[in-house]
């Protein structure tokens, strides 16, 4: 399977993966986001890591039990040849109502033909209130027009 843009990136191209990546993250389906990995992909977050789509799924779907009304942006960082680096924020409430501001950043290196090979990630939670909240748009893929972070002073 190829997932285009592939690797070399330039800054057109890595700006239109992280916006791909973003838009199928924001559709919560933890196939989808696997499926934009290598079969035998090694991928870190927090304090999780897995090696694999079966295993990414099981990360993502349990995630998502959790973090409820996500919603995402994320942001090209730097890119080289096959690898790119995003910044993220994402905001979610948990099941007893509270919301979070999270912060990060992962590191993506990509096989030939646009998968992602390898994928760390760091991320950092930050309560905030209901009407802190700069994310509101309905629940799916961010609108084209919407802010980025930077433009959100993120």
């Amino acid at each position: 399977m190829t997932l285009p843009p592939v690797p070399p990136f330039t800054a057109m191209t890595a700006a239109r993966k992280v916006r791909i990546a973003e838009d199928i993250w924001n559709t919560r389906d933890p196939a989808a986001v696997a499926n934009t990995c290598t079969a035998d992909c090694h991928w870190r977050g927090r304090s999780y890591f897995a090696q694999g789509r079966a295993g990414i799924v099981s990360i993502l779907a349990q995630k998502w039990r959790r973090e409820l009304e996500y919603r995402l942006i994320k942001e090209v960082w730097a890119f080289r040849e096959n690898r790119i680096a995003v910044r993220f924020v994402y905001e979610w409430c948990d099941s007893d109502g509270q919301w979070f501001r999270s912060y990060g950043n992962e590191n993506w290196e990509f096989d030939n033909q646009g998968l992602v090979c390898r994928r760390a990630a760091s991320c950092n939670d930050a309560p905030i209130q209901a009407n802190e909240r700069k994310y509101d748009w309905p629940i799916g893929p961010r609108p084209f027009d919407y802010p980025s972070l930077s433009n959100l002073g993120l």
